[in-house]
């Protein structure tokens, strides 16, 4: 049977990109993009879209017949700074929109669902340098709360009813074509772009708040890679670690000043400094890279390197 995927939250930051990349993979007509609300962007106008709302078990369970939906992409969910603004909604969103889509795979209507968790699983009491697989996890957040928990349902699922699903614990990602989110490490994304346009930036964290980060082209190989591996070879069935860098904001002002000398950078943390401060500052990620076969491509100069690249080029024409 072929494969035939449904992103739910296609048009959020890593959303876009999975979408665009998943249909280069396996064709346009076998990937259904959806999301909460219809947006005049690419991922709604080059291919098959579907307005869902990923609480509504009906709509999904609805789609994947329609279309004999195989694999699910749950992309949906409320990040860490924004959650803390609507704990209860965030609850709401991150469980049981994964619940619906456990239940459709359990029910036999899919066979196959990538759910992401985060750092955010992580906290205060977690060894921050080198945060191996198994670790202390005492999330702070709401956010780290719900994927935390997230991870126990999705290995539960696979143990008691053989449900396969796989997930990874995204780092901050970092991305050119969509612009920072409500994450609390988008300031990485922000930086690149005052860089280009003011010349100078203020970090909402501290300059040696170090933390794991990704170039989004990382993150969709490394999702696209553990959904494509074999069911053997995926041995963690909660979440892996998974790692490419790790840097502080006076690091990346740093690599940004041997593109931009004149750049500048003052730093003024707020409510997101206590969240940055419960999170691991590197990841260990050897499972990931010995169990599937994971490895990055781009580290802090390969990455900026291509951010001003695709700014420039892409975004403010320069």
């Amino acid at each position: 049977m072929d494969t035939k995927i449904l992103i739910i939250g296609a048009c959020g930051q890593i959303g876009t990109e999975l979408t665009q990349k998943l249909r280069e993979t396996y064709g346009v007509d076998n990937v259904v993009a959806s999301d909460i609300r219809k947006l005049n962007i690419d991922v709604v106008n080059e291919g098959i879209f579907e307005v869902v709302n990923a609480l509504d078990y009906n709509q999904i369970e609805f789609l994947v017949e329609k279309y004999q939906i195989t694999d699910v992409y749950l992309m949906a969910a409320l990040l860490s700074a924004t959650a803390e603004k609507n704990p209860a909604f965030a609850w709401d969103l991150n469980m049981n929109s994964l619940f619906h889509v456990l239940n459709l795979a359990k029910a036999g209507k899919i066979k196959k669902i990538y759910w992401p968790s985060s750092i955010a699983v992580f906290g205060p009491t977690t060894p921050r340098d080198n945060t191996p697989q198994y670790t202390i996890m005492e999330p702070s957040t709401v956010y780290g709360i719900s994927k935390q928990t997230g991870e126990r349902w999705c290995e539960y699922y696979h143990k008691q009813y053989g449900v396969d699903v796989r997930s990874l614990r995204y780092p901050g990602l970092i991305s050119w074509s969509t612009p920072p989110g409500g994450g609390t490490t988008d300031y990485a994304v922000d930086i690149y772009h005052k860089a280009i346009t003011e010349g100078t930036f203020t970090s909402f964290l501290s300059e040696n708040s170090g933390l794991p980060m990704m170039y989004m082209d990382d993150a969709i190989k490394a999702t696209i890679g553990i959904m494509q591996a074999p069911a053997e070879d995926i041995k963690i069935r909660s979440s892996y670690n998974l790692s490419a860098m790790s840097f502080t904001p006076a690091e990346i002002a740093e690599e940004i000043k041997k593109h931009y000398p004149d750049f500048t950078i003052d730093y003024v943390p707020d409510f997101r400094q206590q969240i940055a401060d419960s999170w691991p500052a590197s990841i260990d990620d050897t499972c990931a890279r010995q169990d599937w076969g994971w490895q990055n491509d781009f580290d802090l100069e390969t990455m900026t390197v291509e951010m001003f690249k695709q700014l420039n080029e892409n975004v403010y024409n320069n």
